[in-house]
């Protein structure tokens, strides 16, 4: 009999002083063979903050009668924080007293407290911590070893065994797992499990990064066992059309080892057939399974510099499902027939086997369309559909312009690095034609999918953009005024206003700032089970059906693609589904911010690493943001923020908070300003970058 979480609360409301775990296996007649899993679903009720755990006993937690509120702990720079709730109350301010003893994202217990007139959190019990293990730096300091963890918004030291740390040279960094958390009176206290050395290569970044946001290293054994066994061989059947002979190829960047997706077209008078042919990775990764709950975990794949953190083991990332040249492969395809005006005049989506005929990079797939002999003589068959491909994408290009689509553009870097994983320099990514042509094809072929599932009105997950609000773009249009342009202000929010926007800015120096400040007015684009649209693509129906192996949304749209094309809808997956893809939606949304967040923090920490050696060097740059306490630049060869602090700037200097500026007697800093900068100060450790003018 499974016992409910309601039933632990009864039982645990008897008494304030809770009970033992042992008089719990004896209330609820668990046999041995369940002991393990009982208290796990304890664990999981403590998680949840129904329940706690205090000097041995199971205790029921009130909120309502005791006025407490559970939440995740939001640390900020300056050495305060918020407890964030969620919708049914405003955050509330965490004071820096209490902060020295919880990490970010802690989930904690709070009482609401009046303290002078405004409301803060007193924290009364920490649920779950955030960080079990983390990466620092090995520091002495008045004879007493200590980690100094890095790259957290509130630095913190975790203390060691002088027996252990006296063997390991001071400057070193480690890997240190916490056994005692900080509180009023204790000091945080952690052993190492790993050292990584003095310097900050791709492997020590990993693993900051990695231990950060608890991104997982490694997958199981188990999922492994499952990987391997397995089958490698393709066979054709029923179900699937054989596509082996079909001129079909994959275009991606250079390091790809996971390819996702294969395109082929063919032109058929005015129209274009094209193909998007996508691995089907449904077809492996059952429900259910090992694979399937640590993807589902996972979310997506981690793409760090010179490591990915597969969402999938290596055997189905890299061998069976990625569409290897020369190789039969299963797919699952979208087929549409796409008129001049770039209109899906009829589709067909299914099962498929593929052998893609060529594996080329985004520069060799251009350098094929605008003429390379030597490429030509290496992939004859492949330069007409190169063309077709070409004029098809520039046909998808003006329709999603004319009906409102945003195009952002920002700018990109990539890091270089030596053999050894050190990096040396930042140079610009450039995106052009080639992936132009790709982006483009997915962004029709989801689009196509989506609209096929929207129209039979079956549960499902979508991609979802919402407007932003009118008072953020109107923060957005004030902005651009007062950089000197000729505006006017909307009515109503439409992608189209703010594309106009952008296209009146486009070639001028402020340009990617205004884009920068365009896309802040943004809100995030997620997955949810109801389609609402997507405001930035200016598309009435999106999804994410292109890349399964990196992407656990996608496997989620393919599992109900198929069961919509074999029509396998039950009753109760009708009433079911909604529910359960609503989770999977959240988690996919969530994992996806993580992801961003862990990427961007990594390339940061290693563009640190390489300015740390620039230091009393000058750099060109842009005025990103004015605030009372400075001037925030970005560098515009590196892609990094540094700060002019105010106090530097000149007694005269004076803020200007509604035109964005400091104005002096002879001179002004306004936002969008192009600067010459040097830099003075460079700290890898608490990721700071100070700079001062050049005049």
């Amino acid at each position: 009999m499974e016992i409910t979480e309601k039933e632990i609360i009864d039982y645990l409301s008897k008494s304030k002083k809770g009970f033992y775990f042992k008089t719990l296996l004896k209330a609820f007649n668990i046999p041995k063979e369940e002991k393990r899993k009982f208290k796990k679903f304890l664990k999981s009720l403590i998680k949840k903050g129904v329940i706690h755990f205090e000097k041995g006993n199971y205790k029921v937690i009130k909120p309502k009668e005791e006025n407490l509120y559970k939440g995740k702990v939001q640390a900020h720079e300056s050495g305060f924080g918020f407890l964030i709730i969620g919708e049914e109350r405003e955050d509330l301010f965490i004071p820096p007293p209490q902060m020295r003893y919880l990490f970010d994202g802690d989930i904690v217990l709070a009482k609401a407290i009046k303290r002078k007139g405004k409301e803060e959190a007193k924290i009364i019990r920490v649920l779950e911590r955030a960080v079990k293990t983390a990466v620092g730096k090995l520091q002495k300091e008045k004879g007493r070893y200590f980690v100094l963890l890095l790259d957290f918004v509130i630095p913190h030291k975790v203390y060691l065994s002088k027996s252990e740390a006296k063997k390991i040279e001071p400057g070193t960094y480690v890997v240190v797992e916490l056994t005692q958390y900080p509180s009023e009176k204790t000091e945080a206290k952690g052993k190492i499990i790993k050292l990584l050395g003095k310097t900050k290569n791709t492997q020590t970044v990993a693993e900051i990064v990695a231990r950060k946001y608890n991104l997982p290293l490694s997958h199981s054994e188990e999922a492994i066992k499952e990987a391997e066994k397995l089958p490698s061989t393709v066979k054709k059947t029923k179900n699937r059309k054989d596509l082996t002979s079909q001129i079909c190829f994959t275009i991606d960047p250079e390091s790809a080892r996971d390819h996702d997706d294969a395109v082929a077209i063919e032109k058929e008078g005015e129209n274009y057939r094209l193909f998007v042919h996508i691995a089907d990775v449904s077809y492996y990764v059952k429900e259910g399974s090992t694979i399937d709950k640590e993807a589902f975990e996972r979310g997506n794949t981690y793409y760090l510099p010179e490591r990915a953190l597969h969402m999938l083991p290596e055997r189905l990332a890299a061998e069976l499902c990625s569409l290897r040249p020369n190789e039969k492969k299963y797919a699952f395809t979208c087929e549409m027939l796409i008129n001049k005006k770039g209109e899906v005049i009829e589709y067909d989506i299914y099962e498929s086997i593929i052998e893609s005929k060529a594996k080329l990079t985004y520069d060799q797939a251009l350098a094929l369309i605008v003429g390379d002999p030597a490429l030509e003589k290496k992939y004859p068959e492949l330069i007409q559909p190169l063309k077709y491909m070409e004029e098809l994408a520039k046909i998808l290009m003006k329709a999603k312009e004319e009906r409102g689509s945003i195009d952002f553009d920002m700018p990109e870097s990539q890091i270089l690095f030596t053999e050894t994983g050190e990096p040396y320099d930042v140079v610009p990514y450039e995106r052009h034609l080639a992936h132009r042509i790709i982006e483009e094809f997915m962004i029709i072929a989801n689009e196509t999918v989506a609209r096929h599932m929207y129209e039979r009105n079956l549960p499902f997950i979508y991609r979802t953009h919402e407007e932003p609000k009118l008072e953020k773009v109107m923060e957005f249009v004030d902005i651009v005024a007062g950089l000197g342009y000729k505006v006017s202000y909307p009515e109503k929010v439409s992608s189209k206003f703010i594309q106009q926007m952008l296209q009146m800015v486009a070639g001028t120096p402020e340009e990617s700032l205004i884009r920068f400040l365009a896309l802040r007015t943004m809100k995030q684009a997620k997955y949810t089970v109801e389609n609402i649209g997507h405001f930035g693509l200016a598309s009435e129906c999106y999804t994410h059906f292109t890349s399964p192996i990196r992407r656990y949304s996608d496997i989620i749209v393919h599992r109900m693609l198929k069961k919509a094309i074999y029509k396998k809808f039950t009753k109760k997956d009708l009433e079911e589904l909604p529910q359960k893809l609503k989770i999977i939606a959240e988690q996919c949304s969530n994992r996806e911010r993580v992801a961003d967040e862990a990427e961007r923090d990594a390339l940061d920490i290693l563009k640190l690493r390489i300015l740390a050696n620039h230091v009393g060097e000058e750099f060109e740059g842009i005025i990103t943001g004015v605030v009372p306490f400075g001037i925030f630049v970005e560098l515009k060869k590196y892609l990094i923020e540094g700060l002019i602090k105010s106090s530097i700037l000149g007694k005269d200097m004076q803020y200007d908070e509604k035109n964005h500026m400091f104005v002096g007697k002879d001179k002004r800093y306004r936002l969008g300003d192009k600067v010459k900068v040097r830099i003075t100060r460079v700290d890898e450790d608490l990721k700071e970058i100070d700079l001062e003018m050049v005049d």
